[in-house]
């Protein structure tokens, strides 16, 4: 593809989703929409994006998406666990055979000793249950918010297709 890496990964992503029959649905936080743009910038993404959320305030996490306020209290707006929570809620909420969350601190303020400028956990969720990555970025906000959004297409794209879609290649062994 060669192009813009949202792009080509949001390209991609449809193509694994259309033939897959899967739907896919997003919960942002850091990324504030950067994701569904993203993918809504490709023509056809009606046939298998049905929404997102732009959960940026604590109490938008817990109205919009489910997130326990006790999970927010305990561990955090950017956690693992808030990730996963998110994904899970978007996942329900719209009915999605795929969702994912992104939740971060993008900067270039809000970071902490524990939880540097920066950090950013993904979560993906389907029927076979979620999974959520913790990522460190060193850019400035704007890369870290676009690293970010690479990242949760990235990860859905992985969730969503067999290695010859997500790659562009043929599986090990197969014949050309």
């Amino acid at each position: 593809m060669g192009g813009d890496p949202l792009t080509d990964l949001a390209t991609r992503l449809q193509a694994a989703c259309l033939a897959a029959g899967s739907t896919v649905a997003l919960a942002e936080s850091c990324t504030g929409g950067m994701v569904a743009t993203a993918v809504t910038e490709i023509a056809g993404s009606s046939g298998y994006f049905v929404g997102g959320i732009v959960s940026y305030s604590n109490e938008a996490k817990r109205d919009l998406l489910g997130v326990d306020p006790a999970v927010l209290a305990a561990h955090g707006a950017v956690s693992a666990q808030v990730a996963r929570a998110m994904a899970i809620g978007a996942r329900e909420r719209f009915g999605a055979t795929l969702a994912a969350s992104v939740t971060g601190i993008a900067g270039p303020d809000g970071g902490t000793a524990a939880k540097p400028v920066g950090l950013t956990y993904i979560g993906v969720a389907d029927e076979a249950g979620a999974d959520v990555r913790r990522i460190v970025w060193s850019g400035d906000r704007s890369s870290n918010r676009r690293e970010s959004a690479i990242a949760v297409l990235e990860m859905l794209l992985e969730r969503a297709a067999p290695p010859a879609v997500a790659t562009g290649m043929p599986p090990a062994g197969a014949r050309r």
